[in-house]
């Protein structure tokens, strides 16, 4: 048996604390030090990490994104988002609209393929761009203490559409590509996900609130049986009805939301978080990075991407958070909030590049792009969300000073 895994997930641990209280000491979401940990430690710089050890990390990453949002579930407020519910369809489908068409307008320039579809490949590139990866917002809002705002509450909701959204978009592309899939067959899919995740999430908070036994012995089979439903609801979310598991992650933290066990199960799932599975999270996106041979036009396709893949975000969702009442800084909040792309990026080309609608020369690009608008969301949500009035900023959770 080997146990190099051992090493690897110390040196990660380590890693990614050490600069994330770098981070922290100039004046930077520790979330922040955590992504160039994994890019350090990685193939792109010292290669620490066994690649023995890659789907073992890789599966850890994937608890690690799912607790995150389980977690977020539980901290959002329901009537909230509710309210919010309008506004947050209006954001997250101005902010696919906006970064679709700014991405295939920048492939259009760069795009010299002679195989297959051109415009679908150049639309390709924008249906990569419409992706957002709430986790990293979700966790730099949390080290903000911003995450129950009028703005952190407009982000989830419009995340969670932008993501059913995107795998629209993603499957009549790919359906044009590839005949064997069914446009209709997905659509039904997706309401059948809705419609099971509002049976399953309102029978399971009534019945939680209705165990009522506070013990402190007895008060950790709550958070073990809140573990496993939201471990059966991301892998049902997944499996059967092709929606991302984290957005069965949400759902079910969003169920158990509002009881009088959320406190003590937060608290719980802090901590399994902060020691182990977020910092693997996050130094595995920047263990994806590895430096590709880069000509002159790739290197301006890279600075064009990245620059389209921020600005189309901010506007796009900004615009549609100014049209449903908001202020111009909650506006201006909410856009930067959705700029992170994530691993859900990372995920739409390789589907694409799997059917023929991914030219191999954008790949490396779109990579880096994904980092840089990783690492970049957190620094810029520290900006937006700064209170300029208060020179007193939000004070960490005492794990986050430690």
């Amino acid at each position: 048996m080997e146990y190099s895994y051992l090493i690897s997930v110390a040196i990660i641990l380590l890693s990614t604390k050490v600069l994330g209280l770098f981070s922290q000491k100039i004046k930077l979401p520790q979330v922040v030090g955590a992504l160039i940990a994994g890019v350090v430690i990685g193939p792109a710089c010292l290669d620490l990490i066994s690649e023995s050890d890659t789907t073992m990390l890789s599966c850890l990453s994937e608890i690690g994104v799912i607790v995150l949002m389980f977690a977020a579930g539980l901290e959002t407020d329901i009537n909230e988002l509710k309210h919010s519910g309008k506004a947050s369809f209006v954001i997250a489908l101005i902010g696919v609209l906006v970064p679709l068409g700014g991405g295939a307008a920048a492939a259009y320039f760069f795009n010299d393929s002679t195989d297959g579809n051109i415009l679908m490949q150049n639309i390709f590139i924008g249906i990569i761009l419409t992706a957002t990866s709430v986790s990293i917002t979700v966790e730099t809002l949390k080290e903000l203490g911003k995450l129950s705002t009028k703005a952190g509450n407009a982000i989830l909701g419009a995340a969670i559409i932008d993501d059913i959204l995107g795998i629209i978009a993603l499957t009549i592309v790919i359906s044009m590509a590839d005949q064997s899939v069914s446009i209709g067959m997905v659509l039904l899919k997706i309401l059948g996900f809705f419609i099971f995740t509002a049976v399953a999430a309102i029978g399971f908070h009534y019945a939680f609130k209705k165990w009522t036994d506070h013990s402190p012995a007895k008060l950790r089979r709550y958070v073990v049986i809140s573990f496993v439903f939201c471990l059966v609801l991301s892998y049902c979310a997944e499996k059967f009805f092709g929606v991302a598991d984290i957005t069965g992650a949400f759902f079910a933290g969003l169920a158990l939301s509002g009881t009088n066990k959320t406190d003590y199960i937060i608290k719980r799932f802090d901590t399994l978080s902060y020691m182990l599975l977020s910092p693997i999270f996050f130094a595995s996106i920047g263990l994806k990075v590895v430096l590709p041979e880069m000509n002159m036009e790739i290197i301006l396709f890279t600075v064009v991407i990245c620059l389209t893949a921020v600005i189309t975000k901010i506007i796009g969702c900004g615009l549609g958070a100014k049209l449903c009442g908001c202020s111009n800084k909650e506006s201006l909040q909410i856009g930067v909030g959705m700029v992170s792309r994530g691993e859900v990026a990372l995920i739409v080309a390789n589907k694409g590049e799997a059917v023929g609608l991914m030219n191999d020369k954008f790949f490396a690009p779109i990579v880096i792009m994904v980092v840089l608008t990783t690492i970049l969301t957190p620094v810029l949500l520290k900006m937006v969300f700064k209170d300029k009035t208060d020179n007193k900023e939000t004070p960490l959770p005492e794990y986050q000073n430690a």
